[in-house]
């Protein structure tokens, strides 16, 4: 595997609350680990949860010795919200802290993901991909092979879900950033988990709000397949996300197959 990943502040923060986790190489029993952290809860808060997450599923897995992959990042992700919740109880200054998540793992062709909140998870198929069968897959947003994996925990996702909002109608939405699961806000974690095959060529893409709010999916497609060198494409996506006004921290992670 090869990636590449960056966080950045944006244009209209002070202070930077996301944080991400890059590893191409094994991390405990998996054979690479990726991982960006959306925070929230106040100046120092929020960018506290979203490290000390990150700090906690990755030491869970270095730990384990469970060999299934669902099953240690479900391990990881609940153990580690527990240890957010327990920090904010400890202390007023982050009381009421959390931050979202989502991660992945690639084990040969098999792609296995997991998201708690609204960091996301694409799929970009390579530009002659073999149409593979994507079980589990959030089809929704099948944009020229360009997918959504992860499917959002917010409310405007269930407005949608439910039928009573269009989805086209939901980017813009003023309760956008209204999420309804989130790790360490609460004494129980509920993350979500996905399995996909991917193939050579393939390349995965895990972002913040701060990307996917602000860039469309068919032009963040264009720009990670217009640059073969994948630091060259996590500074495309940041810098394209500032110049529509960087409203929020950005961060993306792209992974090649």
């Amino acid at each position: 595997m090869i990636s590449s990943g960056r966080t950045d502040v944006g244009k209209r923060r002070d202070d930077n609350q996301d944080n991400i986790f890059v590893s191409d190489g094994p991390v405990g029993t998996l054979p690479n680990l990726y991982i960006v952290a959306d925070g929230m809860g106040g100046h120092a808060a929020g960018d506290f949860a979203s490290r000390y997450a990150i700090q906690k599923v990755v030491e869970f897995v270095k730990n384990s010795t469970v060999k299934n992959p669902i099953s240690l990042l479900r391990r990881a992700l609940i153990s580690a919200n527990d240890e957010v919740y327990q920090e904010a109880k400890k202390d007023v200054t982050k009381g009421g802290m959390g931050t979202t998540m989502v991660v992945c793992v690639v084990d040969g062709s098999r792609l296995i993901c997991g998201n708690i909140g609204d960091s996301r998870l694409y799929l970009i198929k390579g530009e002659t991909p073999e149409k593979e069968a994507m079980a589990g897959a959030n089809h929704e947003e099948d944009n020229n092979e360009i997918v959504q994996i992860t499917m959002d925990h917010s409310l405007v996702e269930e407005l949608i879900r439910t039928g009573q909002l269009d989805r086209n109608k939901g980017r813009n939405h003023p309760e956008k950033n209204i999420i309804t699961r989130a790790m360490g806000s609460r004494d129980e974690a509920v993350p979500d988990f996905f399995e996909v095959t991917v193939s050579p060529g393939d390349r995965i893409l895990l972002c913040s709000d701060g990307l996917s709010n602000m860039v469309e999916n068919d032009e963040i497609r264009d720009i990670i397949r217009e640059h073969e060198d994948l630091t060259e494409a996590v500074n495309a996506l940041i810098d394209r996300a500032n110049y529509y006004g960087g409203n929020d921290n950005i961060s993306a992670v792209v992974v090649g197959v």
